[in-house]
């Protein structure tokens, strides 16, 4: 995969606000009824709140202090009546009592109700949203997986649908219980003094205010947090899965500093990030506070005027409070929105991403056929310069081709567009198979009948039977012993104690460098495919077991055309003819007989390896 390493990354599309708008509603799809109710909920909470001040005002002036009702609205003054009237209660107060345990009740049980379908909402918001991203990302193109760490897009499909999940479930679901407490603790304080409410207002417009201000430092800021959070645990996982690798070179200190570094600057990002929350938090303290002693100081001034009773002062207090915190929320839900919206627009970009699309209307030759590179050109995204330069090139179906060239020279790269894992584009020529063009073809019936062994084998945490029935799951077990046999793996499994249940480890580290490939070659044998491609993947295997493997191909799959692409002369011997490439040009192109005798790449590693094989047998 050295080549399609070349490419740069693509600058991520901007996600409008619109687009996460509209990407959240998608998301929200099975758990917009939970959120439903739990807003549903917070109405209800939210109006038990706004009925406790009123008990205890009624409680305190028309009760206990023997006011006049006319200060009540008419709905309060035919609930009083209702219980009594203030002289029967006066005489029984564990009504006024049981008033206020009968609406705590009512709260609680709504906020049980709130919890209890916000989570159902939450939990099911995340997995909705996992299951979309991991369906959308399991169809993007092998160049979009080739263009992003796996590390960052673990975080974007862990980190940030959480915090998504935490913004939607912990802020937007009480957005309905603020408002509610924000416009009802308003009307009843304006209620009860116009004057006091108007002073308990002066703070808010500095409230709102500097929570505008913070809101574009709070974006950038968590934005760089999340895209460095993405790097580290990009490096996280790359020397998680290469610790062998770092051990074999002794690697661990260069590695441990390494991430020190980014460690240290991730972290620095988040104390920054600290500062500005605490200077954000603390102003609006000190706002809160002023508002407050600004309404507990008028208000006792207006009680000692007689302007205002003393159950209206303490309702007026309960009040005060309710509108105070709203407003709080406001502007932490500004700063939160910040931290969602960051995580939204990297989900976003996944989303964005276009999907590699089956066309069902595309054709199904038969793929035993002749295939033909005709002036096949091709670059990668961001490349100087190209990586395959006017490709001319016929395989007789059932041939085998042995492909050999430097490191870069576009020998995988041909595969890669062989098996449409990028895209030709259409000044690029055209591959075709028994006079097809590829690009025409159904995607699944191209790739269904092309077996590849990439250059690393890849083995999945599995058992080996899971691992060898991938491609073929309903594989009958002659057919996987045959298979197993033909990549001369059937020894190696009958020698572990498990067989074909030995667990493997994750990429397989619990096999050898030969057994992964064998495996791998088995694998692709079970897809019994017309077309074999063997990328450099008999690389680890000696040179024994490689002749073995290759008569085996020859006696069993004779009639597939298969392509090598190899170092080993001992393995492009026996080809029907070989091609060399040099820089992504065809540089020389015969049997192995006609390119000995040629002056040439092929006929100088020819003699190099015959005089190794003359010393080793010395």
């Amino acid at each position: 995969m050295s080549e399609a390493n070349n490419n740069n990354n693509t600058t991520p599309n901007h996600f409008s606000r619109s687009g996460r708008s509209g990407l959240i509603w998608k998301f929200l799809k099975g758990s917009r009824g939970f959120f439903l109710l739990c807003m549903l909920a917070a109405v209800f909470s939210a109006l038990a709140d706004m009925v406790t001040p009123q008990i205890i005002r009624v409680a305190v002036d028309q009760v206990i202090g023997g006011a006049g009702t006319e200060s009540l609205s008419p709905f309060v003054q035919q609930l009083l009546d209702a219980a009594g009237g203030p002289a029967y209660l006066r005489e029984r107060l564990w009504i006024m009592a049981l008033a206020i345990m009968v609406v705590a009740v009512v709260k609680a049980v709504s906020q049980y109700g709130f919890r209890v379908f916000n989570a159902w909402g939450g939990e099911t918001l995340v997995k909705t949203m996992r299951d979309t991203l991991y369906t959308h990302i399991e169809r993007l193109p092998f160049q979009w997986h080739m263009e992003h760490h796996t590390g960052d897009i673990i975080q974007r499909c862990t980190s940030d649908i959480e915090t998504t999940r935490n913004f939607i479930s912990e802020q937007l679901t009480g957005l309905i219980r603020i408002l509610i407490l924000l416009v009802l603790s308003l009307v009843f304080m304006l209620g009860m003094n116009i004057p006091l409410t108007l002073i308990a207002m002066i703070p808010v417009p500095a409230i709102i205010g500097y929570s505008i201000h913070f809101h574009h430092q709070i974006w950038e800021g968590f934005q760089k947090c999340d895209e460095n959070e993405g790097k580290l645990s990009a490096m996280v996982q790359e020397n998680l899965t290469g610790v062998r690798v770092v051990r074999a070179f002794g690697r661990e200190r260069y590695e441990r500093d390494r991430f020190d570094v980014q460690n240290e600057y991730y972290t620095s990002l988040w104390v920054r990030m600290g500062e500005i929350m605490s200077r954000f938090w603390s102003t609006s303290d000190v706002l809160s506070g002023i508002q407050v002693m600004l309404v507990v100081v008028f208000g006792v001034i207006f009680c000692l005027r007689d302007q205002m009773t003393s159950g209206e002062y303490i309702a007026f207090l309960s009040y005060n409070g309710m509108l105070v915190w709203p407003i709080r929320q406001l502007g932490r839900m500004i700063s939160e929105m910040s931290k969602a919206g960051v995580s939204m627009e990297r989900i976003g970009e996944i989303m964005d991403a276009e999907e590699e699309v089956d066309d069902p209307a595309g054709t199904t030759p038969p793929l035993d056929q002749d295939i033909r590179f005709e002036h096949v050109s091709f670059a990668y995204d961001g490349a100087a310069s190209e990586m395959l330069h006017d490709i001319n090139l016929t395989i007789p179906a059932g041939t085998t081709l042995g492909i050999l060239g430097g490191t870069g020279s576009g020998k995988s790269t041909m595969m890669y567009l062989l098996d449409r894992l990028y895209p030709l584009p259409e000044s690029g020529g055209r591959i075709t198979i028994g006079g097809q063009d590829i690009q025409k073809m159904r995607l699944s019936h191209l790739r269904g009948g092309i077996g590849i062994v990439l250059q690393e084998p890849f083995l999945f945490s599995r058992t080996l039977r899971e691992n060898l029935k991938i491609t073929s799951p309903d594989l009958q077990e002659e057919d996987l012993a045959e298979a197993s046999r033909t990549a001369c793996l059937e020894e190696t499994i009958q020698g572990f104690s498990k067989g074909y249940e030995t667990f493997v480890g994750e990429r397989g580290v619990t096999l050898s460098g030969g057994q992964k490939q064998r495996a791998a070659i088995a694998r692709m044998l079970t897809q019994k495919a017309p077309i074999m491609i063997f990328d450099d993947s008999l690389s680890a295997v000696d040179t024994e077991t490689d002749a073995k493997i290759r008569q085996a191909l020859e006696k069993k799959f004779g009639q597939a055309t298969i392509i090598l692409i190899s170092h080993r002369m001992t393995t492009l011997s026996k080809a029907d003819q070989v091609l060399v490439l040099d820089h992504g040009r065809v540089a020389q192109l015969g049997t192995p007989e006609e390119l000995r005798n040629q002056p040439g790449l092929f006929q100088e590693i020819d003699r190099i390896q015959s005089m190794s094989r003359e010393e080793e047998s010395a």
